[in-house]
């Protein structure tokens, strides 16, 4: 049970991290912002800050006893029970404290979105719903912590009800709606994974946060929070005053906020900067259009500046200036000034170019009224006035950004299917006990179930309605005619990439056209959401230069950097993958591990003593012997060759490829043509 006596730290006492805090006080301010994201470090303050900023904020007027909490003063977003004491005069408002409800990583939908009760609707004809967090979240703050590691799907759920203030569930042709205005913060480590492009589009603000890197304010950190620790009370009663301030600039922005104004060169500043960032879509446009208008709220203005703009841009672009994984946009962050220079330039243009015209006709009225003056003092004259001759100002420039490398990725969908598989992903087709994913069919289920199959659990009970007792029900429902869903979803794999990194792969630029490839591969991954690893294999040993984990970008690093060079221990590479697919196994039994050898095969290094060749026979054999997918790319470019890779390729009953063909679709080409992905590991392999 949750202390509600305890203090919560200052939102104002928070040293540092401005970008953050202002990002959440104009969600605050505006909800229509969109939410933000906040990518960085842990141990940053980022719960912290809006746990205090929810403290911060002042009570909320509320439905008195209504579970959504609605306002009592919009009728409009009233739920149904709210509307009923609207109609029969009894709604009571009572004041609370602003709500941070925070979601779990391991939230089903149901848990999320809320459920109705069908054996209830079944049974009496009636809606039950059970309200989910979306329904808690209601005029509060919703708090996501690891959004990237969240099902795709949870996701686009919450980001679609905070888009549209409503929350609808729909099972079984039965539908309930309930308000969910909220407050959306997700914060991520983008070295675990980032989230798809289009997720990231969605949300409003984005700011990335490291820790303090000034000494002094680390101190100073570190004295505010032990002086917290030793007296809260005391410690947040010295910062009531800042607090109050605050509140007090938050309740004025929000008032004044509808009385903001923004000038057409405002909103071509806005569109101009979109458009040199190389941003797709509108969403940029009108969120900044949005940030801005805020800013100038909070500012205690009714006109927005330049720069607001430019403060919103920071705020608006970071997460949507990338176009592909990999891309470096920080060199972009500087084309803001210089987009905001050149909306300038233009403007200065167009106020020359409106003077000149301004002029041309002062003088050409000038011209007229002297000509009149003079044909009504000689009545014989007449005069004919200079014809403006002013220039129409030019059109803007167009702007031409050169376009990084592409990588040409083909579709494909390993089929294989595995029970109860959990985790999330684009790549191969599992069966799982949770609610998301597609009903393929039904079954009768072990325990109880809110993932009703309402057409099965009919057919099952149909033959018995002539026997059974109605008592006034048009059809009697037993838990024995219950049916649960089957249902199938897509999920990431484990891609394992074992590099030859000897002295021999420096010639003929075999390193180059091998990085090239595993590139493609790792774009690859990113698309589907894989989790990838590195192995490099030289000298006297293998190592593991990158621990399976979802952040390609931190592959694509390690790549790069890859030094070649020595001899080959090539059964070193392999049984060091070997023994990294099991260590993750062990950590996760539902991953589908797939390894990519990349290697002329040439081994002259061995563990045992044993014939270097023989050994990596020896071990590659242990991948075939536990269905251990896999996939071998033969390096080797002599004009004699000896075909050492193909006969591992063979002990490792993996797909092979020649360097002929070692080009970046080939190589995804055969990755994807080894599917299925579908292993099976003997259990007592798995002790440790």
């Amino acid at each position: 049970m949750k202390n509600h006596n305890v203090i919560v730290y200052p939102f104002t006492a928070i040293v540092g991290q401005e970008k953050m805090k202002k990002a959440l006080i104009l969600n605050a301010i505006n909800p229509k912002v969109g939410g933000v994201l906040i990518r960085g470090e842990k141990g940053t303050a980022k719960s912290t800050a809006v746990r205090a900023l929810a403290n911060l904020l002042p009570e909320i007027q509320v439905v008195e006893g209504c579970k959504y909490r609605c306002d009592p003063n919009d009728v409009n977003a009233m739920c149904e029970e709210c509307l009923e004491k609207v109609k029969a005069g009894t709604l009571k408002s009572s004041s609370i404290k602003m709500k941070v409800v925070d979601l779990p990583v391991s939230a089903t939908e149901d848990r999320v979105v809320g459920t109705l009760d069908i054996e209830h609707a079944i049974k009496k004809g009636e809606k039950r719903f059970e309200p989910g967090v979306l329904a808690y979240a209601h005029r509060g703050i919703l708090y996501v912590d690891e959004i990237n590691l969240l099902d795709d799907h949870l996701v686009d759920v919450l980001l679609d009800s905070a888009a549209m203030g409503v929350n609808t569930v729909e099972r079984e042709g039965i539908s309930f709606s309930h308000p969910a205005n909220f407050v959306l913060v997700g914060t991520m480590n983008p070295e675990e994974g980032e989230l798809r492009p289009q997720l990231l589009d969605r949300f409003g603000l984005c700011v990335d946060i490291k820790g303090i890197m000034d000494v002094a304010r680390r101190v100073e950190l570190i004295k505010y929070r032990l002086s917290y620790e030793t007296d809260p009370k005391a410690f947040a009663a010295g910062w009531q005053a800042a607090e109050s301030e605050l509140c007090e600039q938050i309740i004025l922005a929000q008032k004044l906020l509808p009385e903001v104004k923004i000038s057409d060169s405002m909103l071509e500043l806005i569109s101009q900067i979109c458009v040199d960032m190389g941003v797709d879509g509108h969403r940029a446009d009108i969120t900044m259009m949005k940030t801005s208008i805020t800013l100038a709220a909070f500012y205690g203005r009714t006109e927005v500046l330049e720069e607001d703009v430019k403060e919103a841009a920071e705020l608006v672009l970071p997460h949507r200036m990338r176009r592909k994984p990999f891309d470096n946009y920080s060199d972009k962050q500087d084309k803001l000034d210089e987009s905001i220079e050149k909306q300038r330039e233009k403007k200065k243009e167009k106020e020359k170019e409106k003077e000149k015209n301004k002029n041309e006709q002062q003088k050409k009225e000038h011209n007229e009224q002297s000509g009149k003056e003079q044909a009504l003092s000689e009545e014989q004259k007449s005069d004919n006035p200079e014809d403006s001759t002013g220039e129409q100002p030019d059109a803007s420039s167009e702007t031409i950004f050169a376009t990084g490398e592409s990588y040409q990725i083909k579709q494909f969908s390993p089929d294989f299917r595995r029970e109860n598989r959990n985790g999330s992903g684009r790549r191969s087709k599992t069966l799982t006990k949770s609610t998301q994913g597609r009903y393929i069919k039904s079954k009768i289920p072990e325990e109880k179930t809110t993932d009703l199959a309402f057409d099965a659990t009919l057919r099952a009970a149909a033959p018995y309605q002539l026997v059974r007792e109605k008592n006034g029900n048009s059809i009697v429902i037993h838990e024995s005619d219950f049916r649960q869903k089957v249902r199938e979803k897509k999920i990431g794999n484990l891609v394992l990439f074992v590099v030859d990194a000897s002295g021999s792969m420096g010639a003929q630029q075999r390193m180059v056209a091998s990085k090239g490839a595993v590139l493609s591969m790792l774009m690859d991954a990113y698309q589907k959401r894989d989790k990838v690893g590195l192995i490099a294999f030289k000298g006297t040993g293998a190592e593991l230069l990158l621990p399976p984990t979802s952040s390609v970008e931190m592959a694509q690093k390690y790549l790069e950097e890859l030094p070649t060079g020595g001899k080959t221990p090539l059964s070193h590479g392999l049984m060091k993958g070997y023994e990294t697919i099991h260590a993750e196994l062990r950590r996760d039994p539902d991953t589908c591990p797939f390894m990519v050898l990349i290697s002329d095969g040439r081994a002259n290094v061995s563990m045992n003593g044993e014939a270097p060749l023989q050994e990596s026979k020896t071990i590659a054999s242990m991948f075939r012997k536990e269905c251990i997918q896999s996939a071998v790319i033969d390096t080797e470019s002599s004009i004699i060759k000896f075909g050492l890779a193909q006969e591992i390729s063979n002990a490792l009953g993996a797909k092979y490829l020649a360097l002929e063909d070692l080009k970046a679709d080939s190589i995804v080409e055969a990755v994807r043509s080894s599917a299925p992905f579908e292993f099976s590991v003997p259990s007592a392999n798995f002790s440790s």
